[in-house]
């Protein structure tokens, strides 16, 4: 089947409308651009803010051997000033059944989570061990791989919180829930200190 095509036809009709060009030129250059910034400046960054260039090279508790590395790791850090007891008094509370996730619960719980951060240490919280559930939400939990207080717990699944000293390596909203009543609780207690 052959089809003709007049060249002498007018073609006027078949004109884009005024910027569709220019639009499709910009949504050209943001396609091709988006995953450089994603791949090249977002996601490294996700990775491991405030983290050294050290703590990145170091195997920490539940990474996996050398001969299973995973495609990519992720570690981030903040430097909480209180000792790592304090810190970990505050971690091990973590799971919505216990102190919450220190995160943003007003947005969590706009999901739906009715999760709610703990402002104290419960005596009644601070006991883990190896196998026990951290509930993530309602129906899942997660066991804990490994429980070496007051240094890492790793949750299956999840990933692993570890405690160094002046460093902690987790979610940066959480940590800097933690750190916040880590910092504010230890410095209540040098206040009391003969």
């Amino acid at each position: 089947m052959a089809a003709l095509v007049d060249p002498g036809a007018d073609r006027s009709e078949r004109k884009a409308p005024p910027g569709a060009r220019r639009a499709a030129q910009v949504l050209t250059a943001a396609g091709v651009v988006a995953p450089v910034v994603d791949h090249g400046l977002v996601r490294p960054w996700l990775r491991r803010w405030g983290s050294t260039t050290e703590e990145r090279s170091r195997v920490l508790a539940g990474d996996p051997e050398a001969d299973k590395a995973p495609l990519f790791t992720t570690t981030r850090a903040v430097t909480v000033r209180a000792p790592a007891e304090e810190v970990w008094r505050w971690l091990v509370q973590i799971g919505r059944d216990r102190g919450g996730f220190y995160t943003y619960d007003w947005l969590e719980n706009l999901a739906g989570c009715d999760l709610h951060s703990a402002d104290r240490i419960h005596d009644e919280w601070q006991q883990r061990t190896t196998d026990d559930p951290v509930v993530m939400s309602e129906g899942h939990a997660a066991p804990l791989l490994e429980v070496t207080a007051p240094r890492a717990p790793v949750i299956k699944d999840w990933g692993v919180y570890v405690v160094e000293p002046p460093h902690a390596i987790m979610e940066r909203r959480m940590l800097l829930g933690i750190k916040k009543r880590a910092e504010r609780s230890h410095a209540g207690s040098e206040g009391r200190r003969p």
